[in-house]
């Protein structure tokens, strides 16, 4: 069930708000219970038979908390360590199963048997968000950075909970561990994350799903594409992923908020950052934070000799790329992103003071870079990725462009224009001076969210094309 589809906007949202805020409003117990059931009703939509995997998540990681727990209280640090052990073989064992071994298998298939049949897996949903937040679960009761969750209901929330459920951001238990139990719901937090959730859904269905139809064209037609068109289908995607996977992020943090959650943010104007080092502090923030606490940091981080910190650094970049996929594109998408951080911490140019020249240059070499990086990632395999990259340098023969470049261009200049506009922090500053300020101009702040609500239900309404990125990984 998308954020952006009728039945969730319609029925799903509404029915949930009502029976949460309405016929449980006076029982927290209640309500905990109601919100696991509804967010299992919600994986279980597209794909009913993937939430056996969900329950079997949940029963397993609140067995492997209770066991850390009880090693804890008994002063015996071994006994923990082999509980958290087990946890992390059991989770690591799930994603390796429906994601990446028939990617393995293929790869193998010279030493398997003659005739051997490899297997075809469906994908659950969302899988690498849900279980590295069931590991979080695990490994912040190990560490004392959350209390263990005694009630099997309890766990059940935290890794179910429909807002981050299937495309992040991925929220670490430690963050809410507390408001599982003593959340408190407010009309001003409730109004603030149903604005947050507008503005989401407005980057997600106005800008994103508008962008998409001409990477998609792009990257579906490498051969024949002019040079020109081949770096609009490239500005088109890199401008699409970042309004499609920060728009959910800010749906899933509004829809937290209006349940009593505040989950962290994941985003922050990442195309403004002035090094490849910067942009992975603002982008994807939630992940890039899993992998510094959960990896970089328990492998010695920088505080090694420099060849060891060479290898903590690809040791969590190759996990990266592999997170996202089962496809050797992903593999040479993280390693890209090792070999840029490593050479600007190797430089010093990540820290470095430039002037307004200098500061302009970084950012149109970061900006490049990630752009590039995005052309990897959205490539079918390296062969594709070598042919979209010798489009992009006029390679076709095609020329540099033509007129269904100039026709398609022109259609796509106003959502080109607004997403480079909202992906700066001008619209923010705009926003924030809107909504606080008070008196008309805030009256203005919210007309102009509801108008935008209402061109983006009218956009889903007449659109059948509604893709989620992240839903894929």
């Amino acid at each position: 069930m998308l954020f952006s589809s009728t039945t969730f906007l319609y029925y799903f949202l509404p029915a949930v708000l009502l029976v949460y805020y309405g016929l449980l409003r006076r029982s927290r117990k209640l309500q905990n219970l109601f919100l696991t059931l509804a967010s299992l009703f919600f994986y279980a939509w597209g794909e009913p038979k993937f939430v056996l995997v969900m329950l079997l998540s949940i029963a397993a990681n609140w067995l492997f908390g209770l066991g850390v727990e009880r090693c804890r209280e008994r002063h015996n640090p071994r006994g923990a360590k082999l509980w958290v052990t087990a946890a992390i073989l059991f989770n690591l064992a799930i994603l390796f199963l429906f994601k990446y071994l028939t990617f393995t298998l293929k790869n193998l298939v010279w030493l398997l048997p003659e005739g051997f049949s490899i297997p075809e897996i469906a994908l659950p949903i969302g899988i690498s968000f849900f279980t590295f937040q069931a590991l979080s679960y695990v490994l912040d009761v190990y560490r004392g950075a959350g209390a263990v969750q005694k009630n099997i209901v309890h766990v059940g929330l935290y890794i179910s909970l429909f807002p981050q459920l299937i495309a992040g951001p991925i929220v670490r238990y430690q963050t809410v561990a507390e408001e599982i139990l003593h959340r408190r719901e407010n009309t001003e937090d409730f109004f603030e994350g149903f604005a947050r959730f507008v503005v989401g859904l407005c980057k997600k269905v106005l800008l994103s799903n508008s962008l998409s139809v001409f990477a998609d064209y792009a990257f579906a037609h490498t051969g024949e594409l002019t040079a020109a068109y081949a770096w609009l289908g490239a500005v088109c995607y890199t401008l699409q992923i970042f309004f499609d996977f920060s728009g959910y992020s800010d749906m899933a943090i509004g829809l937290g908020r209006m349940f009593g959650f505040h989950f962290l943010e994941n985003f922050d104007y990442p195309y403004i950052s002035r090094s490849v080092t910067e942009f992975w502090r603002r982008w994807h923030i939630s992940l890039g934070t899993w992998f510094r606490d959960y990896v970089y940091f328990p492998l010695g981080g920088n505080r090694v000799s420099r060849r060891r910190h060479l290898l903590n650094l690809f040791a969590v970049w190759l996990l990266t790329g592999i997170w996202h996929g089962a496809n050797w594109t992903f593999v040479a998408w993280g390693l890209m992103y090792f070999v840029l951080l490593a050479a600007e911490k190797l430089t010093g140019l990540d820290k470095a003071h430039t002037g307004v020249l200098g500061t302009a240059a970084r950012r149109a070499y970061t900006l490049l870079f990630v752009m590039l990086g995005w052309v990897i990632f959205k490539s079918d395999s390296l062969g594709h990725t070598w042919q979209y990259f010798g489009a992009m340098l006029g390679g076709n023969g095609t020329g540099l462009w033509d007129g269904l470049f100039l026709r398609d261009f022109r259609t796509a200049l106003i959502p080109l224009a607004a997403a480079v506009l909202f992906s700066i922090p001008v619209a923010n500053y705009v926003k924030k001076r809107f909504s606080t300020c008070g008196g008309l101009p805030q009256v203005l702040y919210y007309a102009v969210l509801f108008l935008l609500f209402v061109l983006s239900i009218a956009s889903i309404e007449s659109s059948a094309h509604n893709p989620f990125i992240y839903f894929n990984f």
